[in-house]
Order: structure tokens, then sequence, then C-alpha cells
């Protein structure tokens, strides 16, 4: 069984106006989205900023509040749970945070980070029991145990990123949700932490969503990637196919967009035109046509259905081939 799948889910966050505050419109955040991770495995999820990744990932552990669809885990629809039921079961979901200082309460030690979900789960049943906890943990992420003492500020970014995982890993769960985990760090850094979420992954079998807008960190953390436009998935596949035969116009758009270290590269950079459309009011028929260079009529009109345009590849484009 699945760790996760998700269906049909609908974030809409209502805008309002007027005196009396009356709701007249909707932020369709994210736009009927399924999709289903399967144990130990990395999806990634790609996309502009402000399309709706941060939005999902939050509304799946419930950071967020969703307005349709389900989201059911090892079976059961999370979405239906609350209290005491639903911190149970959050125990087997997590998030890493994109901003690692701001994720990070700053008057707390972290012995008390890491050790606040130890207790709230009561996974220990003495002090020194927790303690040997907190050390194991910080050895996993590869931080001394002598830094348990320490606050968030004593450390640097790749570090205090390290203590976010070192938190997340506290409750031994299934999946967990990485929200932009390295774009804050440096390029070097950024090697590191990859590279010790999958260590991680092998040892204890979880799995992630892996949310950036990097393609290239994507492909080589993922096994599946799902491409993400106006609050929508556009495209899926895996993450070898997405990268070298994408079949809709705004992966190809984001995948020449990668820099390329060949000189002699003949890949030609594709501009789109315009800006985002506002998810308020997205446009009719296909929500990439206002800026697609391959938009015909009846992308204006029709709405184009995630379908299988090869083997395990789909595309949500009524021209893809």
């Amino acid at each position: 069984m699945s760790p996760l799948e998700v269906k049909n889910l609908q974030v809409h966050f209502p805008v309002k106006h007027g005196m009396f505050s009356r709701v007249r419109e909707f932020v369709k955040a994210v736009d009927d989205v399924s999709f289903a991770i399967e144990p130990g495995e990395t999806l990634g999820l790609v996309g502009e900023s402000g399309c709706g990744k941060t939005t999902l990932g939050r509304a799946i552990v419930r950071l967020v509040e969703p307005t349709a669809g389900s989201i059911l885990f090892s079976g059961e629809d999370i979405i239906r749970m609350g209290g005491s039921e639903l911190r149970a079961r959050r125990r087997k979901f997590q998030m890493i945070f994109q901003d690692p200082h701001g994720s990070l309460n700053p008057r707390m030690t972290v012995e008390q980070i890491v050790g606040e979900a130890l207790d709230i789960h009561q996974l220990t049943d003495s002090q020194s029991a927790r303690q040997k906890r907190i050390a194991e943990l910080l050895n996993a992420v590869g931080l001394d145990q002598d830094y348990a003492q320490r606050y968030p500020h004593e450390f640097s970014g790749g570090q205090r990123q390290r203590i976010g995982i070192a938190r997340a890993l506290a409750v031994e769960p299934e999946l967990i949700i990485c929200d932009e985990p390295v774009s804050a760090l440096d390029v070097s850094v950024q090697a590191q932490i990859i590279n010790l979420l999958q260590d991680l992954q092998q040892q204890r079998g979880i799995a992630y969503l892996f949310i950036a807008h990097d393609l290239a960190v994507v492909e080589h953390i993922s096994r599946r990637v799902m491409v993400m436009y106006l609050g929508k998935i556009v495209e899926t596949a895996e993450a070898k196919s997405i990268i070298r035969a994408p079949r809709h116009p705004y992966t190809q758009a984001l995948i020449s967009a990668i820099p390329e270290v060949d000189p002699e590269s003949k890949r030609q950079r594709i501009v789109l035109p315009g800006d985002v459309p506002s998810p308020i009011h997205p446009p009719p028929g296909c929500p990439f046509h206002p800026r697609c260079p391959m938009a015909e009529a009846r992308c204006q009109a029709e709405v184009p259905a995630l379908r299988e345009i090869s083997s395990g590849h789909r595309a949500a484009c009524l021209l893809a081939k």
C-alpha cells in the first residue's frame, strides 16, 4: 500500500472584499491534484514560485486546510481526522522547511527542539533514554552530540537544516515533505544535504516528496517528477524521461533554463512571454495557453486532461504526442 495517495485535492483561499468582508473570489492555489508516493520513493515536485508547490506540501501535513479531495495515508483519510487522532497519525509524516533559520525556535536549545517530538508522542520513558535518543539523531545527521545545548543562531545554515532533519526523524516517519530544503543554502552545502537525505532514505526506507524549483536538483534525487503550473499538475514521468524528452511546453521551457557545463551545447533557451496568470482568475481552457509558444485556438477553450502520452509519461497538453 502506498504511504501517501492524494486524490482530487483542492486548496482555495477566500478573498474578501467590501465593508462586510464578504467572500467574492477564491485563490485556487491547488486545483484538482492527484498522485501517489510508493514506500521508500522520492517524488519530485517542481514549478515556478507561486505555482502552489509549498501549499500542496503544507496541505498534505494539514498545516493548511484542504478545501476538497482526500489525502490517504496508509489507507486512512487524514482530512477527516482532528485532535488526538490526527496527532497520532502525524508521527508517520513530517516536514522539512525551506528556511532553516526561521523554522527553528531561537529560544530553544537543539536538545529541546529535537526532543520536543519525543515528549509530545511519549517516545522515551526516562530522561537518560531521551538524551540517548537525541544524541543518536544528531549523529545520524552528522552533528556532534555536544551541540545539544547550543542555540540555532550558533550554527551555519547547513547545520541548522541538519537540526531540522533530525527533528523530522525523531518520530521515525514513513514520509517526509521536503519543502525546498536546499534552496537557501550554498551550492556545496546543498550537495551535502541531498547526500544526507539519500543516505537516510536507504537506511530507513523513508519516502520523500521533494519540492524544488531547480529541475537539476530534482533529477538527481528523484525517481519520478511532477511539474506544477498554476495549481495543476501539467506533466509527470520518470525523472530521466522528463529531462530527456519533456512533452509539455512549460516543462520544455523549465529544462531549457538549466545551466549547462558544456560550452558547445546546442540547447536552445525558451523564453516565455508575459507573467504567470492570477490564480484568482485563471485563463479558460489550458492554463498555460497565454504564454505557450505552440498554442492553438482550441487551447483557449478546451481544458486538457492529464493523459498518458507514453508508458508512465503523462502530460496535460492537447498538442503533446
